[in-house]
């Protein structure tokens, strides 16, 4: 039999300075077997359990107070049905959220305005992005449709895409405002979106790949996170 796995932040000098130590301890996977006995429960399982209550609204709402003043306290639903719902479901997004980039983009609907810029010949023109943009103007902006470039404008984007949220900001718009050539003020250095593209990845179309990929991982985390099951008798 090995050894119990320490505490997460405990010092021990007698082992080496490196070493691995998985985030959920020993004690921590025996306080939810207690909770299902006879099912069998790995630390994997339980990682994924945290992953997918951290993203249920019921919990979110309930616990809005303490979540806001400190780490979040991870409960034992009751029954051993809803641990597995909520394990199942983080795990799925956990590989979303972690592999976006190889999920199949969204069929989103391409206007293209000059034909005579070919993305064959020259995509690197074609694909160069500078800022994306809602099309109409304010406060009656038209968020199903992006005008990408003076050449491409996307259109056909679910709007419940946008329902997907991260620190207060829809994850399609962290896409907008991350893949775009901006000048730092103070330092004077240009972050293009179109170098990473063509020297990192090899694909000129990569930002445009991208906001349909996550156009998918969106409405797929709406899809799942909306059908977990509600928080009952916890522990």
């Amino acid at each position: 039999m090995s050894d119990p796995q320490p505490d997460l932040f405990e010092q021990d000098v007698a082992r080496p300075r490196m070493v691995r130590r998985d985030a959920i301890t020993d004690a921590g996977l025996a306080h939810f077997q207690e909770a299902y006995p006879g099912e069998e429960i790995t630390k994997g399982d339980l990682f994924h359990y945290i992953y997918g209550i951290l993203h249920s609204e019921d919990y979110r709402t309930r616990f809005a107070n303490s979540l806001r003043k400190q780490l979040p306290r991870i409960p034992r639903v009751g029954a051993a049905a809803d641990f597995w719902a909520f394990s199942k479901a983080g795990r799925t997004l956990g590989w979303i959220h972690v592999h976006y980039e190889q999920v199949e983009p969204y069929p989103v609907t391409f206007t293209i305005s000059d034909t005579s810029i070919s993305p064959v010949s020259n995509p690197e023109q074609f694909y160069r992005v500078e800022k994306m943009r809602f099309s109409g103007k304010r406060p009656n902006l038209d968020r199903s449709t992006v005008i990408y470039n003076a050449n491409i404008t996307i259109s056909g984007i679910p709007l419940e895409a946008y329902d997907y949220v991260l620190n207060g900001k829809p994850a399609l718009v962290w896409v907008m405002e991350g893949q775009c050539v901006k000048t730092d003020k103070a330092s004077g250095i240009v972050n293009d979106a179109n170098r990473y593209a063509i020297e990192t990845v090899g694909d000129p179309a990569y930002p445009l790949r991208l906001f349909q990929r996550v156009i998918t991982v969106s409405l797929k985390t709406v899809e799942i996170v909306n059908s977990l099951p509600p928080l009952r008798d916890l522990s």
